[in-house]
This record gives C-alpha cells, sequence and structure tokens, in this order.
C-alpha cells in the first residue's frame, strides 16, 4: 500500500525522491520521508502527514547526496506519527517498506534478546535490525539483504542504503510490486513506475523472490539465492503528462473526464462492428476450448467487484456460461470448487491486488485456466495469469476509480462477446450491434460530461445529507453499489446502494423526508417494476433524484430532480449509468471540503489482505 522510491546517478537526489513521492502519495500519506547518502552518513528526513510537511522540513534542514530512497506511508503496523514514518535507520543501514511481515514479533523478540532497541511500532524495523546486524559483521548490503529475506515471511517490497558503500542501493520484491527505471547513467527503483516516469520510460519489473543491486554503473537483478537473472528492459508508452492534473481541480474529475479516451484505447484493435468480429489475442484458449468453457468465475475487490457484477449479467446474457462472482478477500477461505472447464477472471486495476491475487492462485492450483483484466503491464496479476486484457486506461492517480472502472466494463462487455462468437451462441449480426452500441459510447459520454454544471447543481441541493440510498434493478444494481461506494469514499457521506426490489425487505424503514433516494431508472428491461419502486420511496416521503432516459417526462414529474442520458442498449447503459454517479459524488465531496484525490484511511493499491 506505501509508496517506495529510490535513486542512485549523478545528479543530486532530494528532488527527484521528493517529487517522486509526491506522484506516488495516491498509496499512502499517513506520513512521508527520505534517507540521503550524504558525507559517509545517512542523513534521514521524515515527518507525519503529507508530502508537503515533509518537504517544509527539508527547506528547513536542507541535505544533499545522490543516492537515496524515499516513502510515502499508508500505516498498517503502528499509527501514523514521526516515529513510525519510514525510512528506519539501524546503525549503518535504512530501510524502506511496503507490505507485511508476518512474523516481525518473532525477529524482534529475538533482537531484542540480543540487546537491540526498537524505536517504532512498525514491522518494517525489524528488517533494518537484521541488515544492520550483518553489515555489522562485515557483509556487503547484498549479502545482508540475502540473509534477511531468507528469515522473512510475509508480503513485502523494500530498498535498503548503507553508510559503506556509497551509491549502491539493494531492492527486493515478494508479493509487492517493484519496478526498475533504466536511465543514463541513473537507475531508479519504485513501487509504481509513476514516481519516475518524467526521468525514463525504459523500465524492469521486478518478480517474485528477486532482489536489484542498483549502483551509477548499472543494475543487477539476481533471485534470492544470488543466481543471475536477465531479462530485456520494456518500453512503456505512457507519457509523463497523463500522471499530471492537466489543468482540472482534481486528479479525480481529470479521470472522469478522460473516460472517453480511456474506453476508445481500450476497444482500439479489438472489435470490428461492420462483420461483427472482436479478437483477443492475449487470452489463452482457442475456440474451440472455449465453446468447451463450463464456468466463469469472477474474482475482484471493492470497484472492480461491482464491474465483476455487472460482467456476471453480460456473460450469463450474451455467452450463456455460469457465472460466479467472487470477492478476492473471501474466495479462498470458503474452499470453492473448482470444476474441469472453468475459466477464472482476475479484474484488479493495479494488477497488485493481494486478495485478487489470492483469489486467483486458489482458482489456478485448483485447475482453473486464469484471465486478468488489469490497467497496468507486467503487474503481478497480469504476469501470473494464463491471459490478460490490458483496459488502457492510462494511469489513476486518484484513489477512487473510475476511468478504470468504466475500462473494465468495456473489456468485459468484449469479453463475454468474444466468449458468445466463439460458443456461436449470437450471430455476427447481433454481436455486430453490441459493438455499434459499445463504438457509440465515448461520443456519448463525452456528450454528457458538458453537463456537468447540472450535475453539480443537484449536489448543491443535497450536499448536508448525511444518507443516502441508491436503487438499481439487474445490470444497473451494482452500478447503484458503486454510485454509493464513490459518495462514502470520498464525501464521507453513509451511502447504501441495494435491488430495488429488495427495499420492501428492510430499507424502506429508514426512508423519510432527509433521505435523499437515487434511483436508476432507465428505459429497458426492468423500468416498470424499478418505477413503481421509485413511486413507493416517494408515498414515504423520501427525496427522488432518478436517472433515466431522455425524453421520460413521467420520470421528471415524479422526481425532485432527474439526471437524462441518451438511449443506448442493455449492456452498454451500466458503462454509461454511472458517469453521472461519479460526477455527483466528486461534487458533493467539493462542497463538503474533503480531500477528494486522497480520501482518509484510503489507499489507492490494496497490496495487503
Amino acid at each position: 500500500m506505501c509508496g517506495i522510491v529510490g535513486y542512485t546517478g549523478p545528479r543530486s537526489c532530494v528532488e527527484i525522491l521528493v517529487d517522486g513521492l509526491r506522484r506516488l502519495e495516491y498509496r499512502g500519506y499517513d506520513s512521508a520521508g527520505v534517507a540521503i547518502q550524504a558525507g559517509g552518513d545517512i542523513a534521514i528526513r521524515k515527518s507525519q502527514g503529507k508530502i508537503a510537511r515533509l518537504t517544509d522540513l527539508i527547506a528547513r534542514k536542507p541535505v544533499a547526496g545522490t543516492c537515496g530512497i524515499g516513502h510515502t506511508r499508508w500505516a498498517t503496523h503502528g499509527r501514523p506519527s514521526d516515529e513510525n514514518a519510514h525510512p528506519h535507520r539501524v546503525g549503518r543501514v535504512a530501510v524502506i517498506h511496503n507490505g507485511i511481515v508476518e512474523n516481525h514479533r518473532t525477529i524482534k523478540e529475538r533482537m531484542i534478546a540480543k540487546g537491540r532497541t526498537f524505536c517504532s511500532e512498525t514491522d518494517t524495523e525489524v528488517i533494518s535490525h537484521l541488515l544492520d546486524e550483518y553489515v555489522s559483521a562485515g557483509l556487503p548490503l547484498e549479502e545482508a539483504v540475502r540473509k534477511a529475506v531468507a528469515e522473512l515471511r510475509g508480503s513485502y517490497a523494500f530498498l535498503a542504503v548503507t553508510d559503506r558503500e556509497p551509491g549502491t542501493l539493494v531492492g527486493v520484491r515478494l508479493n509487492c510490486p517493484m519496478v526498475v527505471g533504466m536511465g543514463e547513467g541513473e537507475f531508479f527503483l519504485a513501487s509504481d513506475l509513476t514516481a519516475f516516469l518524467s526521468h525514463t520510460r525504459d523500465v524492469l519489473f521486478l518478480e517474485d523472490g528477486e532482489m536489484a543491486i542498483a549502483t551509477p554503473a548499472g543494475v543487477r537483478i539476481t533471485d534470492f539465492s544470488g543466481k543471475r537473472r536477465e531479462r530485456p528492459n520494456q518500453r512503456i508508452d505512457w507519457s509523463p503528462a497523463m500522471a499530471e492534473k492537466g489543468g482540472y481541480r482534481h486528479f479525480m474529475l481529470k479521470e472522469i473526464h478522460e473516460q472517453p479516451r480511456a474506453i476508445l484505447d481500450t476497444l482500439a484493435g479489438r472489435m470490428l462492428p461492420e462483420s461483427g468480429e472482436v479478437f483477443f489475442e492475449t487470452l489463452p484458449l482457442t475456440g474451440e476450448q472455449l465453446s468447451r468453457l463450463k464456468k466463469v468465475t469472477l474474482v475482484a475487490c471493492g470497484t472492480s467487484w461491482h464491474a465483476a457484477i455487472v460482467g456476471k449479467f453480460m456473460i450469463e446474457g450474451m455467452a450463456r456460461i455460469p457465472v460466479e462472482v467472487d470477492l478476492g478477500s473471501e474466495y479462498r477461505y470458503r474452499d470453492p470448487v473448482v470444476e474441469e472447464g472453468t475459466l477464472c477472471v482476475a479484474i484488479s486495476q493495479s494488477g497488485e491486488t493481494a486478495d485478487t491475487l489470492a483469489g486467483m492462485r486458489e482458482a489456478k492450483g485448483k485447475g482453473a485456466t486464469t484471465v486478468s483484466i488489469c490497467n497496468v503491464v507486467a503487474s503481478t496479476i497480469a504476469r501470473e495469469s494464463d491471459g490478460v486484457i490490458y483496459t488502457h486506461a492510462g494511469p489513476e492517480i486518484g484513489v477512487a476509480s473510475t476511468k478504470a472502472f468504466t475500462t473494465q466494463l468495456v473489456a468485459l462487455y468484449l469479453m463475454a462477446l468474444h466468449l458468445a462468437q466463439a460458443r456461436k451462441v449470437l450471430t455476427s449480426g447481433e454481436i455486430s450491434l453490441h459493438l455499434i452500441d459499445l463504438a457509440e459510447l465515448p461520443r456519448k459520454i463525452e456528450e454528457f460530461l458538458k453537463r456537468e454544471p447540472e450535475i453539480a447543481a443537484v449536489a448543491r441541493k443535497y450536499k448536508d445529507a448525511r444518507d443516502f440510498l441508491y436503487l438499481g434493478r439487474g445490470i444497473s444494481y451494482p452500478i447503484a453499489l458503486e454510485g454509493a461506494l464513490k459518495l462514502k469514499e470520498i464525501s464521507y457521506i453513509h451511502a447504501e446502494g441495494y435491488p430495488a426490489g429488495e427495499m420492501k425487505h428492510g430499507p424502506i424503514a429508514l426512508i423519510d423526508e432527509r433521505m435523499p433516494v437515487l434511483v436508476l431508472c432507465a428505459k429497458g428491461e426492468s423500468y416498470e417494476k424499478t418505477f413503481s419502486n421509485l413511486e413507493e420511496a416517494r408515498s414515504r416521503g423520501g427525496r427522488l433524484i432518478a436517472v433515466g432516459t431522455e425524453g421520460d417526462d413521467l420520470l421528471r414529474e415524479k422526481s425532485e430532480d432527474a439526471i437524462f442520458l441518451p438511449p443506448c442498449g442493455r449492456y452498454a447503459r451500466p458503462i454509461l449509468e454511472v458517469v453521472p454517479l461519479q460526477l455527483f459524488a466528486y461534487h458533493m465531496a467539493v462542497l463538503n471540503g474533503t480531500d477528494v484525490d486522497q480520501p482518509r484511511n484510503l489507499a489507492k493499491s490494496v497490496t495487503v489482505e
């Protein structure tokens, strides 16, 4: 969850590290710090709070050097504080860490018995003590790290420096992301390539059980036993400008407005509407194998889980294959039955979500074929799955997911059509109509985004509400869940998503004149039923916000506020419906003065269980 970045090269590294931390702050912002090799020593600057407090500290107490490490923290072990902030220096070694050391208590007790003193509540500090013990005994840092990881249990990535080896930076990875940036005579190690994208786009992703030893002369990759690993660099086609705000007030708003482009990029090269064909060159199954599939299991967490529920409607509705949807955090603990002919699809924006990765591994271990839907090239889930569908959303910096979600829905739609095509459930003419619907989505979303002031005006009416109920039926139900999640994530207003037909089974008791009820009521297969649920909420005094289809005058009449969308097909509708809910949550958060891009207690990528 935390952000880590390191640099070694000819340049002064403080500004490079701090800039990298700013780009990683979405991964955690409870504290931040740097450790710089300076004058034969290691200088530490760290502070509780966001990066701004660290930069103030460095301005008051400058430090200079050409090799160092930086960290922005999302608290797991130990409260947010200066003492618990990284880097952790013990003796001759400084360490920054992302993940969890599961056996830290055992190691800590052993170290205390040897007379060592601990200064923080973190699990990270045991790594620093282990490394210092070995370095003080005369081992090079590389060997010290190798001996330390043999003792550690858990999921982690960490960077270490020592005052004994100027210019040397060592990083390791086990079940947490780590990427190496390859510059000209300079090298970067980080938990996310956005930390150094403005300096280089040539990267090398570490695999689990690997370590990188970087100096200004180059980088060596080995496994934990010391065996050399060789593979070519990759060129990342994201431009540095893609990770900036581009004139928008917040990253989240920028990313909402980037959705038409992100959808176009996700569709590109994968469909021919004229002939009704869908192409997935990165899927591991032939058309014949796809036709013999017996079940699809979708595994995901959070917003991606909502996408998975939509995907269930799409795959069952178009490809006629039974679909299970499981939360990654629950899947492996129920000892799932994985039959022959099961396809497991893991959905994750970052490709590093720990619970989703664990669920995918469980399914794979039981014999399922695995496919991932994710946004980050060469991420762990992408590498470990048998096939991958990249969503091409570009960097998503705001913690609350927007364009990653809509591109996941697009990928699932295409996948459902691909399965339907292989199984000959839909004709090419029927698939063509679906592809035309998909192809029109970017334009429709672009047009709707011009009406953002209307959504902002609706938000102003309800900014003081403390509870919301979101209702939807069928394929719109998971969009109600997603809309409620967005509102509570960034505005801290309690919101509950519910199937509209279940309203009478409890939630209706909450409805009164103080309770806004947002109803997804577009024209379609369940319109009449949903409309009757809207009438029920209205009769109990609820303040109704309806999201419907252009030209629905009756819906306008029955609602306090109505937001209208252009008509579209059944399976494209949820991709369109979520956009006003994203904008509504955004403007509610702005009006309530919350930190939109970095909501409290949340981090972008949940890389620990």
